[in-house]
């Protein structure tokens, strides 16, 4: 007879976890694999591979970092207002789209609050059930958004007394970008919300501003909640750069990342003109973009106008970059672009791995942003001083001086100052913390991918 497996079981919930190529994605891989590491058997339940690759964009290469010994766990996410397949619409939607849109939407929230997601909560409920019943589960961790992930946590927790704990990659309630609320207090998100936090074992938020804000406004609560930075992945992290840049070519300035419509896009452009206009370290420098322009997988219309306007004065989008490949990327950069939506709460995984570059890294981005105080101490870190053009063409001038001339005693400090923000040191602490938690428990062996589909569809027929 096999011995049984004692490792405690953590299912790991996550409707982005690769092939997607969301911003949230590494985050949900390093965290996964960071259980699987430290000995935990680890389930993850996430969307089918075909949301991804139809609806936001894959990026395959990250399926291969998962490591071997965790058991990805796929159900189907079914996303209506993006299928763009007209032979599935229904004759509503081809006739009446508007009215469609609006009956659609209000069903959406019916299940749970959050538009698109909603419909997802049953089979997350169910799923969470049925591989619990397969392989009990010593602890659950959810990370939003979407925050219907969260119930997955919830029905483990009602029914069986899992401990749960909720990862919130931004925020809920709070908007990140103003400051304001992003549902009214007392309102149904709000009371969901409230009752979520009250039986989590752990909160885990990205930046210590974020974290605040919620132990104002649940103080009682306050001594569960931990900031787990995003940091950067040493497998994917750039080779930090300690020479200057070669004075025989043009300077290359890049961006990496997703560029939504709160990210100031055209102050940087206009701001980029008018530095590279005055020549010196700029003469003849190009602006890349490199990842996703919008969240989708087909860039945004306006955005690629926006570029071509510019592409005279060297601004260029290049399109989507493997995570496999980033590394590659950064090496071909002089100065790395950190362009971020205007927010005190909005960091920015990418913060982390620009500061691995050890390159001048130029913030274009409100200097109340919760990255300048990861920045602040970073020797080549050139903030503006506002988003006025003016403001941004003197940061991407000191930048390009710096790329040029920095000695590497301050490209060394660089690389120094980044070590801190290695991914894997911001989850051990918390990774060790719910392993004291769960301790040895959680017998059997894992079910396989069809035997859990199996039981939910069983579920499914008995209700």
């Amino acid at each position: 007879m096999p011995e049984a497996d004692a490792r405690p079981h953590v299912l790991y919930v996550a409707w982005g976890f690769p092939p997607c190529r969301g911003g949230g994605v590494y985050r949900a891989l390093a965290t996964a694999n960071g259980f699987a590491a430290r000995g935990f058997k680890v389930t993850v339940l996430t969307a089918t591979r075909d949301t991804f690759i139809r609806f936001t964009g894959a990026d395959v290469s990250l399926e291969q970092q998962i490591d071997r010994g965790v058991n990805v766990v796929r159900i189907p996410f079914d996303w209506p207002a993006m299928e763009t397949d007209v032979r599935k619409w229904t004759p509503l939607r081809a006739l009446a789209p508007r009215l469609w849109r609006k009956v659609h939407n209000r069903r959406d929230l019916i299940p749970f609050p959050e538009h698109g997601y909603g419909p997802w909560r049953k089979p997350l409920e169910q799923a969470a059930l049925a591989i619990h019943a397969l392989d009990p589960v010593d602890v659950v961790v959810a990370t939003a958004n979407p925050n219907v992930d969260f119930m997955a946590a919830r029905a483990l927790h009602e029914a069986h007394q899992v401990p749960y704990v909720m990862d919130y990659r931004d925020a809920w309630m709070l908007d990140v970008f103003d400051g304001g609320l992003l549902h009214p207090d007392g309102g149904r998100v709000d009371a969901l919300e409230r009752s979520l936090l009250a039986d989590a074992a752990e909160v885990w938020f990205v930046n210590e501003p974020i974290r605040a804000w919620h132990q104002q406004r649940h103080p009682a609560l306050a001594d569960r909640m931990y900031v787990v930075s995003n940091g950067y992945d040493p497998e994917f992290a750039p080779e930090p750069r300690v020479e200057p840049a070669p004075s025989d070519r043009p300077l290359t300035f890049g961006y990496i990342g997703t560029a939504s419509p709160k990210v100031p896009l055209e102050p940087f452009a206009e701001g980029w003109r008018l530095a590279r206009a005055d020549g010196g370290d700029l003469a003849g420098a190009q602006a890349q973009l490199w990842g996703y322009l919008g969240f989708y997988a087909i860039p945004s219309p306006v955005l690629l106008e926006l570029v071509d306007r510019y592409a005279a004065d060297g601004l260029s989008y290049c399109g989507p970059v493997p995570k496999t490949e980033v590394k590659m990327r950064y090496g071909t950069f002089d100065v790395a672009l950190l362009i971020l939506g205007t927010g005190r709460y909005v960091t920015s995984g990418k913060v982390f791995e620009y500061t691995a570059s050890a390159l001048p890294i130029v913030s274009v981005h409100d200097p109340m942003n919760a990255a300048s105080d990861v920045l602040r101490d970073y020797p080549l870190w050139f903030p503006v001083r506002d988003l006025s053009p003016e403001a941004i063409a003197e940061a991407l001038a000191a930048a390009g001086h710096a790329a040029r001339h920095a000695d590497r005693a301050t490209r060394e400090a660089a690389r120094e100052f980044a070590r801190q923000y290695a991914r894997d040191l911001q989850l051990v602490p918390r990774i060790d913390a719910l392993a004291a938690l769960v301790g040895g428990h959680g017998l059997g062996s894992a079910g396989s991918n069809a035997s859990i589909l199996e039981a939910i569809d069983v579920q499914e027929q008995q209700l």
